[in-house]
């Protein structure tokens, strides 16, 4: 059978053809509008009969496999007989430094367009043509040249074998993978109770292309039953790459464990964990240039190679592994992990790298995403998640800053302007709006392009982070809609706006769309309907539940009706610890009690130790590294000799993802029903839901307030054999609203002790 291998023509010239050195932080990277205005501005000119973006694409066969490579080629410019190809670059450079042979990809690029032109319609020669176009002052500068047939067809052979000692490890590995993949028997002896239905309910939606929205309850074994049917339907076909996306480093942990898992049990498979960039820097300082960093300097040079290495070497490739290859061939980790992303099967990160505009992997093309599942764990944290992603803000003090620095350059105007224009904003009293101001996103688009400019001469801290600032609001306006809010706050002479996403489930919905199967997944997905319209769910989406797998004698829950609320908590404090001990002497064993800020927690400690001195106790500090929460975790040791209570924050890193198996913990005591603090975005977010039909107020504090409930009641019962005690301490647990929220395995519980 031939291998069939599709590539864009961009991505393989890119491969091909780049090479020297990281530089900087800053990349000139102009808005989507900038770009796409300067284009249409060109095409404009174009006359009557020319075409402009015409898709092309053909198969180049080589050795035993064939090269699929398609495009859009900017514009076919016709005269007489002849035939220009037009491929348009809009730069920040003086168009004096832009020569012929500046960029060999741009080349590259519109002569594959004119190889699959003039092959589709016969023609023995075209003029290739780059158009450069200045942004500021729209000045533009030609380069032509004319090729035969030949002359194109030997060039595209030549990067096509280029190309191939890449494609050959690719197609080699490919075959394994989906051999071992269709032969992969399920890890375990046998399904947990609801496990074969959670992974039935995966595949379906995967090989339907549809979008699934599964509650699990904890200790179901999710990771695994979502992993599994995904490398099967790449096994049958029907999938080609997965996207294993998190918010914490624990659940990463997770997913690499039933990799190594299905690989230990014979899997062939690429799987690749992307950590952040300042985690996994060399250097002290994260300054991404080659004067700086020997890793960053002649980095696209090596990184062919060492792509190539790893993918040969390795099947898990996690920050171990990805630090290992960096230092032999002496690339930057973190873009060496980039790089990987769209090499590797399965690739595990934080949602940012998908849902983030500002973050995500921006080469993954179309054809690709649909061959490609994006499997989303603990789902419910993505709502929050996806309202910082698609906000932004800015400060007038910074842009007042910069004028002042580049005082008599067109920067110091830019920046001066937007100065100006907030402090209008600031008179007008006008504080919350729904409009988008766009005369303000101008004002942006006007300075990022002057700033772009100065930062190719040098770079410069405040104006690198203002430039940033800047872009970030263009690129949240594109997508501003009737789901946001424009705000400003003003403290003194400083003025700061935001936009902010109320609701992000058309954005998320949107990013999603291009992917062949989208899965959700949760214990605390609940309730159904909330999660799946702030998701971006739609009706004919699937929707599954499944009830926890232990039995629920297993728990006891205990309700204490004690009021939580701030102004009750310096009176119910002392009988709450009173009540703490009387719960741990119920059980020998550790326990957890999460409160829902850091304050409330280290009065209550304070209380609790003065009280019982001679308990052992331990409390979450803020800011813990990854060492301090591993030595957290560590003291929790079925083989204490005496029992320990821990105190930790509830929605914080040992409230969910953390597995305490066995005997490590005994009870679970949940102070309040963590609603979020009242504030001014929370009940900005309440009154948008509150105008569009839904209950605002559970919509902004009831739900994600119960669901870090949910999620630290988690912590307990993880196995068949675990029991033991879940405390929940407000007197709101017994209203309606939040008895409905309750799951089933919680609702035999007793009141008070």
């Amino acid at each position: 059978m031939t291998n069939v291998v599709e590539v864009s023509v961009r991505n393989l010239v890119e491969y091909v053809f780049r090479s020297g050195s990281i530089e900087s932080g800053f990349r000139t990277a102009e808005t989507m509008t900038e770009g796409t205005r300067i284009h249409q501005l060109i095409q404009k000119g174009y006359k009557e009969e020319d075409k402009k973006e015409v898709f092309v694409e053909t198969e180049i066969p080589y050795e035993d496999f064939i090269v699929q490579v398609d495009g859009r080629c900017d514009g076919l410019l016709y005269d007489g007989d002849s035939v220009t190809i037009d491929e348009i670059k809009s730069t920040v450079h003086d168009l004096d430094d832009v020569r012929e042979d500046s960029h060999l990809v741009h080349w590259a690029q519109a002569i594959f367009y004119g190889y699959i032109y003039a092959g589709d319609n016969d023609l023995s020669e075209v003029t290739i043509q780059l158009t450069y176009v200045q942004v500021k002052t729209l000045e533009q500068k030609h380069f032509h040249r004319v090729m035969n047939y030949e002359e194109m067809e030997s060039f595209v052979y030549n990067v096509i074998e280029e190309y191939a000692q890449f494609l050959k490890v690719k197609i080699k590995h490919k075959i394994r993978r989906n051999k071992t993949s269709k032969t992969l028997a399920f890890p375990f002896e046998t399904y947990r109770v609801g496990q074969r239905k959670l992974a039935g309910s995966v595949f379906k939606s995967l090989v339907d292309k549809k979008t699934l929205f599964a509650s699990a309850s904890t200790g179901i074994g999710k990771t695994i039953s979502t992993i599994f049917p995904a490398v099967k339907a790449i096994g049958e076909g029907k999938l080609e790459k997965m996207f294993y996306l998190t918010a914490k480093t624990i659940t990463r942990t997770a997913a690499e464990e039933a990799f190594r898992l299905l690989i230990d049990h014979g899997l062939h498979i690429h799987v690749l964990t992307i950590t952040a960039k300042d985690k996994i820097c060399f250097q002290e300082e994260t300054i991404c240039t080659s004067l700086d960093c020997p890793f960053a300097d002649g980095f696209y040079d090596r990184i062919n190679g060492a792509v190539i290495d790893i993918l040969e070497q390795e099947k898990m490739i996690d920050r171990m592994i990805i630090e290992q290859y960096a230092r032999k061939h002496r690339v930057c980790p973190f873009e060496f992990s980039i790089e990987l992303a769209y090499a590797v099967d399965a690739v595990i990160c934080d949602y940012n790298y998908i849902f983030d505009p500002r973050v995500s992997l921006k080469r993954l093309m179309e054809d690709q995403k649909k061959k490609t599942a994006i499997l989303v764990d603990e789902a419910h944290n993505l709502v929050d998640r996806a309202r910082e992603m698609y906000s932004a803000e800015i400060h007038k003090s910074v842009f007042l800053q910069v004028n002042r620095e580049y005082k008599g350059r067109p920067l110091a105007a830019a920046a001066k302007a937007i100065n100006d224009h907030l402090l209008q904003v600031k008179k007008s009293e006008d504080y919350l709006r729904k409009d988008l101001d766009t005369e303000l996103v101008a004002l942006f688009e006007t300075f990022i392009i002057e700033a772009e400019a100065e930062l190719m001469k040098s770079e410069h801290e405040l104006l690198l982070d203002t430039y940033f600032a800047a872009n970030n609001f263009v690129k949240i306006a594109q997508t501003y809609n009737n789901q946001f809010v424009t705000y400003v706050e003003v403290q003194k002479s400083e003025v700061r706006m935001k936009l902010f996403c109320l609701d992000p489930s058309e954005q998320i919905l949107k990013t999603g769309k291009g992917f062949k199967a989208r899965i959700f997944f949760s214990a605390t997905l609940s309730p159904a309907g909330y999660y799946k319209d702030l998701l971006g769910g739609q009706p004919d989406d699937y929707v599954v539940s499944i009830p926890s797998p232990f039995a629920r004698e297993n728990t006891e829950v205990i309700i204490q009706p004690l009021s939580t609320r701030y102004r009750d908590r310096e009176k119910t404090m002392e009988p709450m610890v009173h009540f703490f001990k009387k719960v741990i002497d119920k059980k020998p064993g550790n326990f957890l009690i999460f409160y829902p800020s850091y304050q409330y927690m280290r009065n209550a400690y304070e209380q609790f130790t003065g009280h019982y001195p001679n308990v052992s106790t331990i409390i979450q500090d803020a800011g813990m590294s990854g060492a301090e929460r591993e030595e957290f975790l560590a003291e929790f040791d079925s083989e204490r000799t005496t029992r320990l209570v821990g105190f930790a924050v509830l929605g914080g890193i040992f409230s969910e993802g953390v597995d305490l198996k066995g005997d490590r913990l005994q009870g679970v005591i949940v102070v309040g029903v963590g609603m979020p603090q009242i504030g001014f975005e929370r009940d900005i977010i309440k009154n948008y839901f509150q105008s569009v039909g839904k209950n605002g107020f559970d919509y902004a504090y009831v739900y994600s307030g119960m669901n870090k409930v949910l999620q630290a009641g988690g912590r307990l019962i993880r196995t068949d054999s675990d029991t033991g005690v879940i405390a929940l301490i407000d007197d709101r647990f017994l209203q309606r609203k939040y008895q409905a929220l309750l799951p089933y395995e919680w609702q035999h519980y007793t009141i008070g002790l």
